[in-house]
Order: C-alpha cells, then structure tokens, then sequence
C-alpha cells in the first residue's frame, strides 16, 4: 500500500486537493493567455467569435430600436387618424356618448357639407331625377332630413308646425263652412295630400290631434280624415314612394294639398298641375317656401304664374323671416264658367289664354326651377 502513498492525497478521500502551484488564479491564467505575443488558434477563434456575437447583438438592438420607432410612429398616426376614423365608423347613427366635443364638431362639418351637396343636387335636377337618384342611393334621403332637422332648429318658426295649428283651429268650425276645413261633398271627410312629406310630420301630428279630438268631441261633431304623404323614399310606414308630379290618386279625391318647401325639382309646376288634378273643387293648396326663393323678392310673379294654372288666390302670409305662405283654392265649375264670361265681356278672356300659352312656352325653353323660383342653396362653410 506504501506504493500508492502520495503526499497531500490519500485514496480514502473523494476530493483532490491542489498545492499552491497547482491552484492557479484568473488573473494569472489571463496573464497566459498569450504566449510570447501571439494567441492561441483557440484563443483567437473564441475571440472573433465573441466580436461577432458582439456584432450581432448590436445589430439586433438596432433594429429593435427602428421598429420601436416605427411602433411609436404607428400609434402617433393611429392616435392623430383616431378622431376621423371614429367620425367614419358613427356617420350613420353617431350619438353624443360616443363622440368627443372635437368630434362632434367634425361630425357637425361633415353633414353640413354633405347636406348641402344633396340639397343642391335635389333643387337643380327634375323629379323623375330625383326619384332615379335615392332609389340607387337612398342613405342620401336619411343624410338630407338629418341635415334639414338642424338647419330647422335655427328657424324662429317651422312651417311644419304653422300648418299643424290651422288645421287644429279651423276644425272648430263646421267642415265646408266659411273659415272651416274644406271636405269632400258628400262624406265631408277631410282628404290630405302631403306632397314632398319627408318623413311624413305633418301625417303623425295630423292624426294625434284628430284622434284625441274625436275622443271628446260630441258625436255629431267629429271629424274624419284621411292624410296621404308622398316622397321619394318610404322612411316609414306613412310614406308612399311617388314622384309628386305623378302620385296614384284619383282625380278630385283630396281636399287639402300640402306643399310644404317641397317645390325642389327643376319641373315644379308640373307639381302644381297634380295637386289641381287630385283636389275637389274648392280644395286647397297650400304652399309653403322660403323668402329667397322668389326672384321678384315678393312671390308676386309666383302668384301669377299658379293664377294662370287655374287656381284662385287666397291669401299669402309674409310676416315670418325665413318664409312665407300661400293659400289657393281650387275654384269649382260654376265660378270657372262665371269667370270667363266675365273676361269675354271685358275682351280679356284672349289675353288671360295667351298668357298661359306664354308660361308654357317659356317652360319648354327654360326650366321655372331656373327663373321662377331660384333655387334654395345654402352657403358653404
């Protein structure tokens, strides 16, 4: 056993220890790295290895840093397109909760501008146009009546509601008699046509009121009703789609018309010719438009021009700023026949039938759209 004796090891221990030669420290082991200048193969590959890990970490961390760059570019992008593509996403329905203050204000721009583009294009174009128009594109229906009701509130007076109180206060007075609600002759229903409705107001405050009326009023003094509304999209259930030159009414069934700022289309006596055909005699029409329409100031020429297409002239109210009203009737057979014999005595029959001949040739050159009433284009912003 003596020749396996070896000083500071013994056979019977499990671990090895090192005299001081032996136990070399790091820093002398760096001082060996090099042997008389020069590295060793494998010293020198393990550094070029490191320097190119090196490398390539840095390269890493540059790229890393672009594409932070472009990911804070992106979202400052995202966060400046942010308040237009929200504008976008609620065109359609937008709603106070869902849009900021800047937004809104956006929003506000945008249908403004929109409302006038379609409102333009519904004043400059025939009926038949029009009506070609919101069949192959109908959002822009609800587009021009959401822009309408804003332009509205800023009205001291919606003509809509002016229309609603004569019907209320003349219904005190018997149907047919001087100051009441015309009717059809032997029913005395009261026949309404809303020509150019909308989306159809006059219709729903016109049958609240007579619902409620008929409610309490005595037997004998209840009213019926009927009320027709015409446009160019069915937006609810009261609309029937109609080009209003040509609504599916028999003749004389109506007995009130109702043109309430819906003389757009560039034909618009062509409007008036219906509502002549649809009224009983002694129907009326009622008109309702704004002041800068007219191209006299007045609407005296407007007047005129609805005399000479059969109708008798009532009344036209101007007292309000934004527009003025108008009511005709439509004069039975007797007092047509009672007229003419009139103007043959004083030899002006001739001139009054020339005069009409005169309209309509002056039609067929230029659209009444373009001189008789301008039309309604409100300034951009």
């Amino acid at each position: 056993m003596a020749l396996f004796n070896v000083e500071g090891w013994s056979i019977k221990t499990k671990t090895v220890a090192f005299d001081n030669k032996t136990n070399k420290s790091s820093k002398d082991k760096k001082k060996n790295k090099r042997k008389n200048g020069k590295l060793t193969r494998e010293q020198k590959l393990k550094e070029e290895t490191e320097a190119e890990l090196k490398e390539q970490v840095e390269d890493i961390a540059s790229e890393g840093s672009k594409s932070d760059q472009n990911e804070t570019n992106k979202k400052r992008k995202h966060d400046e397109e942010a308040p237009l593509m929200q504008v976008k996403e609620n065109i359609e329905k937008p709603t106070k909760k869902q849009l900021t203050p800047l937004q809104q204000k956006m929003m506000a721009k945008l249908t403004g501008s929109r409302f006038r583009w379609i409102n333009e294009q519904l004043y400059t174009i025939s009926s038949d146009e029009a009506l070609k128009l919101i069949k192959e594109q109908p959002q822009l229906f609800d587009e021009y009546h959401d822009g309408f009701r804003s332009q509205v509130q800023a009205w001291p007076e919606n003509p809509v509601d002016v229309f609603v109180d004569q019907i209320r206060y003349r219904c005190m007075k018997p149907v047919n008699a001087p100051g009441g609600l015309p009717g059809l002759k032997d029913s005395k229903e009261i026949v309404i046509a809303d020509m150019g409705c909308g989306e159809a107001q006059l219709a729903l405050e016109i049958n609240n009121f007579f619902k409620n009326y008929n409610k309490k009023a005595k037997k004998y003094l209840k009213r019926r009703h009927k009320v027709h509304s015409f446009d160019l999209k069915k937006a609810n259930e009261r609309i029937t789609v109609a080009d209003i030159r040509n609504v599916p009414l028999p003749d004389e069934s109506c007995t009130i018309v109702v043109f309430c700022l819906a003389l757009m289309g560039t034909n618009f006596l062509d409007f008036i010719k219906e509502a002549y055909r649809i009224l009983a005699p002694r129907g009326e029409l009622w008109i309702a438009e704004i002041k800068s329409r007219f191209s006299d100031g007045k609407g005296n020429e407007f007047v005129d021009a609805l005399k000479l297409m059969g109708f008798f002239h009532k009344k036209t109210f101007d007292e309000n700023k934004m527009f003025t009203r108008f009511e005709f009737f439509k004069p039975p057979a007797e007092i047509i026949e009672e007229r003419r014999q009139k103007l043959e005595r004083r030899q002006k029959f001739i001139e009054v039938e020339t005069e009409k001949e005169e309209l309509e040739k002056k039609r067929r050159k230029i659209a009444e759209g373009k001189w008789l009433l301008k039309p309604c284009i409100y300034k951009r912003r």
